[in-house]
């Protein structure tokens, strides 16, 4: 669901009017990247649990570990706007090479990123991957034993 909320526009997490919010934004946001060493274009978009996306590009350096993934451009952008409260509900990664999709999910240090201001392991990412136009896992799937500083865990592991 859509819903407008003084002049902007509020998404529900896990519906389709999301997804098709998310990939908009995160592919916009892939056509802005600065990807001069890869070719790489990234974007991410993330809904925030108040249902406001917020998106995010690669930037790379010549240094490549100074460079910076989407998805914490994206977080950035949604802690900024809604400061230390923001928690995130859903997101799209979206990645071309050459004008073609391009398959990619969130690195680890990205993951965590993710996992650390979710609202759940059930919060929904999206990603391209071969053999299928997108993928949509949980996060719990995707980073199933998330690095917590206070020692919890989102979920007991598989027997």
């Amino acid at each position: 669901m859509v819903a407008s909320s003084r002049g902007a526009t509020v998404v529900t997490p896990g519906t389709d009017a999301s997804l098709e919010a998310l990939l908009v934004a995160a592919r916009a946001a892939a056509a802005q990247a600065y990807a001069t060493r890869s070719g790489v274009h990234v974007g991410a978009a993330v809904l925030s649990a108040r249902g406001r996306v917020y998106a995010g590009c690669n930037v790379e350096n010549a240094a490549f570990p100074l460079g910076n993934c989407a998805e914490p451009s994206a977080i950035a952008a949604g802690v900024l706007a809604e400061g230390p409260g923001f928690r995130i509900a859903e997101v799209a990664v979206w990645a071309e090479l050459r004008g073609k999709a391009f398959a990619i999910s969130p690195c680890g240090g990205c993951r965590q990123r993710i996992s650390e201001l979710a609202v759940s392991p059930a919060v929904l990412v999206h990603f391209p991957w071969p053999g299928s136009e997108l993928r949509s896992v949980t996060l719990g799937e995707l980073l199933p034993f998330a690095f917590r500083m206070d020692g919890t865990a989102d979920r007991e592991p598989a027997a």
